[in-house]
């Protein structure tokens, strides 16, 4: 496990360097996916460089970049790595920063392993199932994997603010994600309400930042699976809308059910 992690890492922060190299050039190279959303070249070079590490482990891999797998294939995989090269592709067009690089291991549906870097910032999440969650800020020019698994901040950190706080999407706000503000309103009193980008919201529940995050929008299984790792290592619970119980991984339907993240 501890050599899983020590890849994904340095997966995760090397797929960053060349995502910065784009984000701080003019050269987007916009295209189209099917769904409409933006693909950039950094999409691919980080699908590169983290696959260049991944295929090391000889555990496969189900990527954003590469969910033509059919499900006849992935059905038999006891363990696969679920990676999103860029979470939150209109975040990084809009350069404010909040977009991440998402790494999960995944055991018999289950998330046993997770890494989320946020390349702008340096902030790096990571978790294992049986070590917990941590946190660090990583300089991309000098690094040592040692030094940063034994300088993470154990999550959840400590809030000093005690009002109830929901973390939702900057892009998606949805009229039902709007209702259930409302409804924790009427519940709690005042409710701090905050907009992020990307996987950052799951991170933020992780932290402590926040108390929940509603997600009654479409997501995919690459968007969630790392932070949702980091979330329940850190003492948290995912729990999938429609079963109402933990969000599973490698389904048939690649699309995620509405879900919430709570305490």
């Amino acid at each position: 496990m501890n050599k899983n992690l020590e890849t994904a890492i340095i997966a995760a922060l090397e797929a960053g360097k060349v995502i910065l190299d784009v984000y701080r050039s003019d050269d987007f190279e916009i295209e189209l996916k099917g769904d409409d959303s933006p693909l950039t070249k950094a999409d691919l070079a980080s699908h590169n460089v983290i696959m260049s590490y991944l295929k090391e482990t000889n555990i496969p891999v189900l990527s954003e970049e590469g969910r033509s797998i059919s499900y006849n294939d992935r059905k038999e995989w006891g363990q696969l790595w679920i990676v999103d090269p860029i979470d939150g592709t209109k975040e990084f067009i809009k350069r404010n920063g909040e977009f991440t690089v998402n790494i999960a291991l995944v055991e018999n549906q289950k998330t046993i392993l997770g890494v989320i870097f946020v390349p702008v910032s340096g902030d790096l999440y990571f978790s294992t199932k049986d070590s917990g969650s941590y946190k660090v800020t990583v300089n991309l020019e000098d690094y040592s994997i040692d030094s940063l698994l034994n300088l993470g901040e154990k999550l959840p950190l400590r809030r000093e603010d005690k009002t109830f706080t929901i973390v939702a999407s900057r892009s998606h706000m949805s009229p039902e994600t709007e209702t259930y503000v409302n409804e924790m309103r009427q519940k709690h009193g005042t409710v701090n309400l905050i907009s992020k980008g990307s996987s950052l919201k799951l991170c933020m529940v992780a932290e402590g930042q926040a108390d929940c995050y509603p997600r009654f929008a479409p997501t995919m299984e690459w968007d969630t699976a790392a932070g949702q790792a980091i979330c329940e290592h850190a003492g948290f619970k995912v729990i999938d809308c429609s079963t109402n119980e933990v969000m599973l991984y490698n389904r048939k339907a690649l699309l995620n059910n509405w879900f919430l993240v709570k305490q």
